[in-house]
């Protein structure tokens, strides 16, 4: 069974920096992807980032994209996101994702595994 557990949000200025963790168990990742989500008040879960286990390519939204960066460490199982340049806007429970799916992009295709999530809230 996997499990996912997100750590590192809080409250943070606009501007300022938020480093977000996730800790994946249960199998080996090695054929995954895995993603970051987010979901604000009254509105709908929106992809973030996304990133292959194996090789590590990236892709992000245009909303974060040169502000965000996704990342994993291998040895740790953990899946990692560098918030840099916060706006208000940004405020959001951010989720921890994972699929074996290819179908689709990596922002529409379904994900099997979810985090609990994390509160993001930036301040202006």
């Amino acid at each position: 069974q996997v499990q996912l557990v997100e750590s590192g949000g809080g409250l943070v200025q606009a501007g300022g920096s938020l480093r977000l963790s996730c800790a994946a168990s249960g199998r080996s990742f090695g054929a995954y992807f895995m993603a970051w989500f987010r979901q604000a008040p009254g509105k709908e879960r929106e992809f973030v980032a996304a990133i292959t286990w194996s090789g590590g390519s990236t892709y992000y939204a245009d909303s974060v994209k040169g502000r965000f960066t996704i990342s994993r460490d291998k040895a740790k199982n953990a899946l990692y996101l560098q918030m840099n340049s916060l706006k208000p806007e940004d405020t959001a429970i951010y989720y921890c994702a994972a699929t074996q799916n290819y179908g689709g992009t990596l922002a529409s295709r379904p994900y099997d595994y979810w985090g609990q999530g994390t509160q993001v809230t930036v301040s202006s």
